[in-house]
């Protein structure tokens, strides 16, 4: 028979040895690697879209239509310069054949500063990412007739920079559940990193076949909070909620050399596109489980489902969302 002390002994191994396993589980919201310590989080998902019904999707004809498979996929890596300084990146790609719009959909690089560790009654993180939509320019067709009259996106990209300043806290609780919450805020800068292909008849009225136009600086934000359930050595699971609100785009002018002949009619129609209402916002349900294969490799599985509010020239708008897939991570 064990005696009281060996048994209190125990218990308190177990819950510094899970306690602490909780705080180093991938997945979980707070999760940091320490000094010279590497991770990477590959994810594939498909995501089920039904179109919303804006003036923009029904100038289309693309109101309600279902498009799935849309694949995604994800990679998220990073490396600990301390224990308390990380460089991370963050990278997405999404394929939807059904509109024949590919590309890159999340891209940033940054850096995070812990200014308070697990030793402070909570956890707080400031980070700042470079925005790194600018890498490929914004590709689309832009018709009056046939098939999807309107512009027609080809990529995922808007062409732009930008800078992105962001705080997190949260606490790993003695009872191995974690609390974290999150607010970020994106600053885009206005340039011409876009190829927007011209159909005629508006091909004849710009005369070019081929557009760049000077797009407006925009601004965005990003809240939400996470939670984790370590349940023991090997199985947690975790939960979120996140809104993400999509500004309006903007067209300054036009950074093509138009024939002066064509220039009065180009800036009148360009005129109607200062403000282009485009914008949305989405509210994002999270829930994922992840099964630890060993102490370096967890394989996870996930699920999100988006409600949004699409502006009246949106076409990014549904009115079903849902996307589920799997993401294994590793350490180094």
């Amino acid at each position: 028979m064990k005696s009281p002390l060996t048994s209190l002994v125990a218990l308190t191994a177990t819950v510094i040895t899970s306690g602490a396993f909780a705080a180093s589980n991938m997945e979980n919201p707070l999760y940091m690697p320490k000094s010279n310590e590497a991770y990477v989080k590959l994810g594939a998902a498909a995501m089920y879209k039904k179109v919303d019904a804006t003036d923009a999707t029904k100038t289309k004809g693309a109101d309600g239509n279902v498009e799935f498979p849309v694949w995604r996929f994800t990679g998220d890596l990073g490396y600990g310069i301390t224990d308390r300084l990380d460089i991370h990146g963050r990278f997405g790609y999404t394929h939807d054949h059904h509109i024949n719009r590919s590309g890159m959909h999340r891209g940033r690089l940054g850096l995070t500063f812990r200014a308070l560790t697990e030793k402070s009654p909570v956890v707080w993180d400031l980070y700042a990412d470079a925005y790194l939509s600018g890498l490929m320019p914004m590709k689309g067709t832009m018709k009056l007739y046939g098939v999807n009259p309107g512009f027609e996106f080809a990529n995922y990209s808007n062409g732009r920079y930008g800078v992105i300043a962001g705080t997190r806290f949260g606490k790993t609780f003695s009872n191995d559940l974690t609390l974290a919450a999150h607010v970020e805020y994106l600053q885009t800068f206005g340039n011409n990193r876009n190829k927007i292909r011209l159909e005629y008849p508006i091909s004849a009225q710009f005369g070019v076949d081929e557009l760049s136009v000077d797009l407006k600086s925009t601004h965005e934000w990003t809240a939400g909070f996470d939670a984790m359930y370590q349940l023991n050595t090997k199985w947690s699971i975790g939960g979120g909620f996140e809104y993400v609100q999509h500004a309006d785009n903007g067209v300054n002018g036009i950074s093509t050399d138009i024939p002066a002949a064509n220039r009065p009619m180009a800036n009148a129609l360009i005129a109607n596109y200062a403000d282009m209402k485009d914008g949305w916002d989405e509210y994002i349900i999270k829930a994922s489980g992840a099964y630890q294969m060993t102490d370096a490799l967890q394989l996870a599985v996930f699920a999100e489902y988006t409600f949004d509010s699409s502006h009246a020239n949106s076409q990014n708008g549904t009115d079903i969302k849902a996307e589920a897939g799997v993401r294994l991570n590793a350490r180094f």
